[in-house]
């Protein structure tokens, strides 16, 4: 079931104002353009930014993801009619044969366990074309990016236009092994009201993630450094063989 933060209207509404840089998405648009796809599947694609991003530039694309209220900021955007909006999860979708499957914004962490983990890996194994790519990142866990999630590290205020002001925070709620929780707290000064989302990630090391993949029948080709955050996420490039 979808986080609060993408689920609830109010909440996914403000997404993208929170959260408005989102130069992250152009090492992805590079790969896009460095593997030469022609057509995308966006796994976890939320409020659609990068969905949108990529039909700019004339590839067919597909963004999926389990919580209405992302998809419908999505189809509100510029351009969102040159997408194909499905809601639901990667593990129902029939074999597409894309060029490339994508997840961004650390959508692989949300698989908490092994068997969910496994099966969204074969259902993008499935939806590619023979010789198609599977690139997604992970934080790293060395890192121990959960130190920040704290309310003196994580408060801002932000003006949000036919919002207004709303105050957001992160606070850590507990670290048990390779599982992280946390909650955002949102604070709406038009009428008071304080809406939070509860999330847990799993921060898998380099070697689980790669014999996972390998696994289920991807070659992993590359690990690379997200541009924007060196030392902190991973980049796993894997390829269904022809």
């Amino acid at each position: 079931m979808p986080d609060p933060i993408f689920a609830e209207r109010r909440l996914a509404a403000i997404y993208d104002p929170l959260d408005p840089d989102r130069s992250d998405l152009d090492a992805y648009l590079a790969m896009a353009d460095e593997f030469g796809a022609r057509s995308v599947l966006d796994v976890g694609c939320g409020t659609g930014t990068f969905a949108c991003l990529l039909a700019e530039r004339g590839l067919a694309v597909i963004g999926m993801d389990p919580a209405a209220a992302s998809l419908e900021v999505a189809r509100a955007k510029p351009g969102a009619d040159r997408v194909r909006w499905i809601h639901g999860y990667v593990t129902d979708l029939p074999a597409l044969q894309v060029d490339l499957v994508t997840m961004t914004a650390n959508v692989a962490q949300v698989f908490l366990t092994d068997e969910d983990w496994t099966a969204v890996l074969r259902a993008a194994y499935a939806a590619l074309r023979p010789g198609g790519r599977l690139v997604f990142e992970t934080r790293d866990p060395a890192a121990r990016a959960w130190l920040e999630w704290n309310h003196d590290r994580s408060h801002q205020r932000t003006v949000v236009p036919g919002v207004g002001a709303v105050e957001s925070w992160v606070d850590l709620l507990g670290v048990h092994g390779d599982l992280v929780s946390f909650r955002g707290s949102y604070v709406f000064a038009a009428d008071g009201a304080r809406l939070t989302s509860e999330s847990t990630l799993r921060f898998r090391h380099r070697d689980e993630v790669s014999t996972g993949l390998t696994a289920t029948g991807f070659a992993v080709r590359d690990v690379r450094q997200a541009p924007d955050r060196p030392g902190r996420e991973m980049v796993f490039v894997a390829q269904r063989p022809d």
